[in-house]
């Protein structure tokens, strides 16, 4: 079901002029996309909970893998196309890049969120407490409240351009802070282990093989297309609540003209 932008009757001769984009919140594409995700996540619950063997060192936790490791790159690709849109704003001043911008920062805090949780939740099962002030765990912990920073500087009243420019600064931001995440466990001593999939020394940690390295590959491709998936969807949302906006504004200006004449 889409949500259309409503015409107004009583001005036929309306010399508002529409920018070009989307004119509802799905389409056939998008529901299409949905139903291939659907079945995309069965699987995925599938092999996360029985179709992959038991890691012999920590047992059922281990399949927190197929979950944490998603969302993170969940997180880290969503809060990439952030600080790009949010630079490509900066250089264009375009409506588009703001609003993929600040859709982008909407979804990654989600799945920031989601790594918080997730990495807690299998950081009690294998080291015991919930929290450490582990350099990969608090820079994690930074970009989610850059992201809220983001969010909320974008609820404060101004004009749109005002508006834009604050949030590309802060959306620029989490740029150098993904750096840092990343690298964390290569700066500093960290509890987590370094890079398995891409690591430049195979000898240093286990490697992955099997229904295990292709369940986390999977899992990773799965979040990728739910991330296509959530930002379609919330671009077109943002897009179109500008324009309700506007519509307001335009509106409360004609209302004030008709007063005062």
């Amino acid at each position: 079901m889409t949500t259309e932008l409503a015409a107004d009757p009583a001005a036929p001769t309306d010399p508002r002029v529409i920018p070009p984009g989307p004119r509802g919140t799905g389409s056939r594409a998008t529901r299409v996309l949905g139903s291939v995700l659907l079945a995309a996540l069965a699987l995925w619950l599938f092999l996360a909970l029985y179709g992959t063997p038991l890691d012999a060192v920590q047992g059922v936790p281990y399949r927190l893998l197929f979950l944490h490791v998603p969302v993170v790159v969940g997180a880290y690709l969503t809060s990439v196309l952030a600080a790009v849109a949010s630079g490509m704003w900066l250089w264009k001043r375009t409506e588009g890049w703001d609003v993929l911008a600040s859709s982008a920062v909407e979804v990654s805090a989600v799945f920031t969120a989601a790594t918080l949780v997730s990495g807690a939740i299998w950081g009690g099962a294998s080291w015991g407490v919930l929290w450490v002030w582990d350099a990969r765990v608090t820079s994690t912990a930074l970009l989610f409240l850059l992201q809220l920073g983001y969010l909320a500087v974008r609820r404060i009243p101004a004009s749109v351009e005002a508006r834009g420019r604050r949030s590309a600064v802060l959306g620029l931001l989490l740029a150098p802070n993904l750096v840092i995440i990343n690298q964390a466990v290569v700066w500093w001593r960290s509890v987590h282990q370094t890079a398995t999939l891409l690591s430049p020394n195979p000898l240093a940690n286990r490697p992955m093989e099997g229904s295990m390295k292709f369940g986390l590959v999977y899992s990773m491709a799965v979040a990728a297309l739910l991330i296509t998936w959530l930002m379609i969807h919330r671009f077109r949302v943002g897009w179109l609540a500008d324009r309700v906006e506007e519509q307001g504004l335009e509106d409360a200006l004609a209302e004030r003209r008709r007063e005062v004449s």
